[in-house]
């Protein structure tokens, strides 16, 4: 055999076909992995490794918070506020300019809501505080905003706390108050979306946007339709929600019954949140 592979041209032919993709092993085939064929294998992989790291950690029990990426500290906003008037003095002609300037001065008036969810994650925070003994553990989908307040309220306290990222043009770093070992990041929204509702014992709802809408409707048909078991459901500012949805509406035309109403509960901050859960499990 070795006489025979010292053929030079039979040694070429040999080695051509060691590097043909087909001859790579499975797991090392990148092309192969990231086919639209092995998808499968793939949202089971996005599955496991987030699975098998809260395991790990001994994370049974989370409070998941939605909320609206573009709501941000006051401080913040002002800044962006005074930057913009300030290049407005150069260009005050720009109807960019202008138009940034109104968007930036509404999300001003919404900053309260970070400093309320910042004390919503204190209050979960303080129920665990470490990776070996934590009866609850704040979740959040990891990215700025809302998300970054309530993990930075648990951090405040020296609490652990999730962060269930994934690759968004807005939201693309985790916030840097997620626990590193509980920092996630995911390529399915869908995996994405089982882990925060596997292991939650409550969900706290803040002002948002289409994210934050399609997370809050997908965990209310879950419990209406009996495929999850019933959790705390709360939606904190009333002012907000009862202008983004007409559940009475919903309820007059028939669409949802007087028993899909009573899924949630609508609060005006943080403290009331978090003591309609306690009352909740009690």
């Amino acid at each position: 055999m070795k006489n025979f592979y010292e053929d030079e041209k039979t040694e070429k032919l040999v080695q051509e076909l060691m590097q043909s993709s087909s001859y790579k092993i499975a797991q090392e085939d990148i092309e192969f992995i990231e086919s639209y064929e092995a998808r499968s294998f793939r949202l089971g992989l996005d599955y496991l490794k987030a699975e098998l790291v809260m395991k790990k950690y001994g994370i049974d029990h989370t409070v998941v918070v939605f909320g609206s990426a573009r709501i941000c500290p006051r401080d913040v906003l002002e800044k962006n506020i005074s930057k913009i008037k300030d290049e407005l003095k150069n260009h005050p002609d720009s109807k960019e300019l202008k138009e940034k300037l109104l968007s930036e001065q509404k999300l001003l008036k919404q900053s309260r809501y970070y400093d309320d969810a910042r004390e919503f994650g204190r209050l979960v925070g303080i129920h665990g505080k470490n990776l070996d003994d934590s009866p609850v553990t704040l979740a959040t989908g990891g990215g700025p905003g809302i998300m970054e307040a309530a993990n930075r309220g648990a951090y405040d306290v020296e609490a652990n706390s999730i962060g269930f990222n994934i690759n968004l043009p807005r939201e693309q770093y985790p916030n840097p108050y997620i626990t590193p070992e509980l920092c996630f990041q995911f390529h399915y929204f869908a995996i994405r979306k089982l882990h925060f509702v596997s292991r939650a014992k409550a969900l706290v709802v803040y002002p948002g946007g289409f994210g934050t809408l399609d997370e809050f409707f997908e965990v209310l048909t879950l419990i209406q339709t009996k495929k999850s078991i019933k959790i705390p459901v709360v939606l904190v500012c009333a002012e907000y929600w009862r202008r983004v949805v007409d559940f009475d509406f919903l309820l007059q035309e028939g669409v949802v019954s007087k028993e899909d109403i009573g899924i949630y509960k609508i609060v005006d901050n943080a403290n009331e949140a978090w003591q309609y859960i306690e009352d909740w499990y009690k």
